[in-house]
């Protein structure tokens, strides 16, 4: 399975080539961000490892401008103490992102957790509809009162969970385990921006998903007036 690592340090770049080859993976490395652009958009890659600092261009210029041709999953390298970063990150289209300096076994496990999202399967489960939103495991697609919405993976499969404990509250560790095979951190916002992301695309018909604050999220099986943020 290949990778793609778009980093502008050379020395980390082979050090985790090295380490991920043992794994299973090859990696091929860019060290600009136009390079790595190119790379992301006309390689064939299974997922791409981004740096936000990079010269040429940024990270985030780089996710912004592969969202708009391509859905591959991104796992983006941020600064330790930089969570605006980590947020911005997840509002372009990351999959999951890393905080630097990082074990590099937990690279390996964030980016098997991300490929196990993508990977084709049979889904059992039976179409359902609740509180006017259908979604059919089978197709992977999701209407909003007859109107389609595109989802990405990660998405699909947390408003799939949502749905499924409909009038129930899923807890951000449930939600975390369950995507990413982890435990949620006070500081982790991969779950909360999915979320908002869904928000967004489902809710001009009105308030479907609720904040149980300092629990985590409900879907609501009927409709609401208003919905706690």
């Amino acid at each position: 399975m290949r990778l793609l690592l778009i980093d502008d340090d050379t020395e980390l770049c082979s050090l985790l080539a090295e380490f991920l080859k043992g794994e299973g993976f090859t990696v091929e490395a860019a060290h600009d961000g136009l390079r790595g652009l190119d790379l992301a958009l006309h390689g064939s890659f299974a997922l791409v490892i981004l740096d936000v600092m990079l010269p040429g261009l940024d990270g985030f210029e780089i996710l912004r401008r592969l969202r708009k041709e391509s859905r591959i999953p991104v796992l983006m390298l941020t600064a330790r103490a930089e969570d605006v970063d980590r947020i911005i990150g997840l509002e372009l289209g990351a999959d999951d992102y890393l905080p630097k300096p990082f074990n590099p076994r937990e690279l390996v496990a964030r980016v098997r957790a991300i490929l196990r999202r993508y990977e084709p399967r049979t889904s059992t489960g039976t179409r359902m509809e609740v509180n006017s939103v259908a979604l059919d495991p089978a197709t992977r697609q999701v209407t909003v009162e007859g109107k389609a919405v595109e989802l990405t993976t990660f998405e699909f499969d947390i408003l799939e969970q949502l749905m499924r404990a409909a009038g129930r509250v899923l807890s951000r560790d449930d939600l975390m385990e369950n995507l990413y095979g982890r435990k949620s951190t006070p500081y982790d916002r991969s779950v909360d921006m999915h979320i908002s992301h869904i928000r967004r695309k489902l809710e001009t018909r009105g308030p479907f998903i609720k904040t149980i604050r300092g629990v985590g999220y409900q879907f609501l099986r009927e409709p609401a007036d208003g919905v706690e943020e």
